[in-house]
């Protein structure tokens, strides 16, 4: 996807016999870039290709970074490894070195997987800072589309920094305007903070929409800024729950008027994450349905990584316990399942539950368990099912059906979103999945307007109402005021964004991740679940990267 930034690093002039234009048609100048856009698109789309593969050499090589496989070092799983699994969202039963420890609460200093969370986000600030620096210093000539590619470049490094701050705190600040060899300097978190921010509201302020699939929009950038200043009291001891009610605000205002009961949400939930979910993303079909704020695109056969949504529809399914062809992938994991505090979010009875959101899950009724007795065994655990590669109709609902094992006229029976049928089973399955990752969703930002108005920063009634377009669209009876507590906002936003990458994150901002005012199975690698340190709110920043530093890297403190 696109050109090598890194390929144009070294290209800074040419004279003489060598100042020619290539006959290689893949090879770029930068005197082609006055009269050549096209090219500048390629050089910028290492900055959006970053997010959805791991390299230049397919999914299963060649990745930008070492010490994981090109899989697990996709940008969208390391940031899943580290908000979800350490979570009471789900647990992760292959004995992967590393994985483990994230998934019991007993990671160090030297976690491999840490180390490669920590290299996938610099890596990509790394090429969004190149991107930034080449345009400003001439490399790709000048041009309108020129100055809004390095905004969007800008709001790209700011995601990246969003899950730096948020996991490590205090690190370094790689900026576009240091020189080549410039080694970083450790800021503190609230410093990282302050600078990110302020850059991203420059970059919002100036930011012409691009309603463009693919590429980040005004409601992207204005949605980060919303996640800044939820957690703003976390990263820097001062809350900006106004500044993220403020934004929200004006996200929600040019959203309403369409989709679910005017809210600009999608109608159906479960299409959100299928095959066709570009439909709701910008530059999508369904315009009144835009939910989908922020999208990492995927298309078989051009995008396949073992990461994003591949790693997220394979892992939770198994041909050995259910007929995966309804998922419309080839492949199956069997590696991840919910917790069973989780799963008790949803109210089940006898396996079965109204919230339209678990529509996909696997319980009793297909041969599961809810509680987690077996660490290693992927049937001791509601198989939580949410992404799939099957297809939704034009208007953006999935088709729901009853499916019948053929072999076995006593098999169990359950519900499904399915594509049209051959012989009782679907069409088409592929080796890699179409279903884009959601990075942002409006129904996010619904719920993030809801908790600052319950911390004292936005309209209480109003509140109220974000909530109960989400909860009526899963088709769970609407909250009164007695319902609208904290306490509850947080289960809400647990059953609305499992597995969006945003439950360690939440559960650190309520005070319920460290410590022991909420455990779950296997936390601090006991099956009922016990307290670990606070200082674990954060994670450690990598022995290696101290290393490499020496005395200017101090380690976050506890470890």
């Amino acid at each position: 996807m696109g050109v090598a930034l890194a390929s144009m690093a070294g290209i800074t002039s040419c004279v003489g016999d060598l100042d020619q234009v290539p006959d290689d048609p893949n090879t770029i100048t930068p005197n082609q870039f006055d009269n050549n856009p096209e090219y500048l698109a390629q050089v910028m789309a290492k900055c959006y290709s970053s997010l959805a593969v791991s390299g230049q050499g397919g999914p299963g090589g060649d990745a930008d970074i070492s010490g994981l496989d090109s899989g697990t070092s996709n940008w969208s799983r390391v940031i899943f490894m580290l908000n979800e699994f350490t979570t009471d969202e789900v647990t992760w039963i292959w004995p992967d070195v590393g994985v483990f420890d994230l998934c019991t609460g007993t990671w160090g200093t030297s976690n491999g997987n840490l180390f490669g969370a920590y290299g996938r986000f610099y890596t990509h600030i790394a090429v969004c800072n190149d991107f930034i620096r080449g345009y400003h210093e001439g490399l790709y000539g000048s041009s309108e589309i020129g100055d809004q590619f390095v905004l969007e470049a800008r709001a790209l490094r700011a995601l990246s920094y969003y899950y730096v701050i948020d996991f490590f705190g205090n690190a370094t600040l790689a900026w576009d305007d240091m020189p080549y060899g410039e080694v970083p300097q450790q800021k503190t978190r609230a410093e990282l903070f302050k600078i990110v921010t302020e850059d991203l509201e420059d970059v919002l302020a100036n930011f012409k929409e691009s309603g463009i699939y693919g590429r980040v929009g005004k409601d992207g950038v204005e949605a980060l800024l919303c996640k800044f200043y939820l957690n703003a009291e976390v990263f820097t001891g001062t809350p900006m729950y106004d500044k993220c009610w403020a934004h929200a605000q004006n996200i929600i205002g040019r959203h309403q008027g369409g989709g679910f009961q005017n809210s600009g949400l999608a109608n159906d939930y479960l299409a959100l994450f299928c095959q066709s979910n570009d439909m709701f993303a910008p530059g999508g079909s369904l315009k009144d349905q835009n939910e989908i704020l922020w999208t990492i695109p995927f298309e078989n056969p051009y995008t396949q990584s073992y990461g994003g949504t591949m790693f997220l529809i394979a892992s939770g399914i198994s041909a050995k316990s259910m007929p995966t062809v309804l998922y419309g992938l080839n492949a199956d994991w069997s590696c991840m399942h919910a917790r069973e505090q989780f799963a008790d979010k949803f109210n089940f009875k006898d396996g079965v539950c109204d919230d339209g959101r678990t529509y996909l899950w696997c319980t009793e009724n297909q041969g599961f368990t809810k509680a987690n007795d077996e660490f290693s065994v992927f049937s001791s655990g509601y198989a939580a099912i949410k992404f799939t590669n099957n297809k939704a109709d034009a208007n953006g609902v999935m088709p729901r059906n009853t499916y019948k094992d053929p072999k076995d006229d006593k098999a169990f029976t359950y519900n499904w979103a399915g594509v049209p049928e051959v012989n009782g089973l679907p069409a088409q399955t592929d080796d890699f999945p179409d279903t884009d990752f959601p990075i942002i969703r409006l129904a996010d930002v619904y719920l993030m307007a809801a908790e600052c108005a319950l911390r004292g920063s936005g309209d209480q009634s109003k509140g109220l109402e974000y909530v109960n377009f989400v909860r009526a669209r899963a088709g769970v009876a609407p909250w009164i005021a007695a319902n609208f507590n904290l306490d509850n906002l947080l289960d809400e936003r647990a059953r609305e964004l499992y597995w969006e990458n945003v439950r360690r994150t939440d559960l650190v901002r309520f005070g319920k991740f460290a410590g022991g005012s909420y455990n779950w199975a296997w936390k601090n690698n006991v099956r009922e679940g016990s307290a670990i340190p606070e200082y674990m709110n954060l994670f450690p920043i990598p022995s290696d990267i101290i290393a490499t530093y020496g005395k200017s890297m101090k380690q976050n403190p506890g470890y």
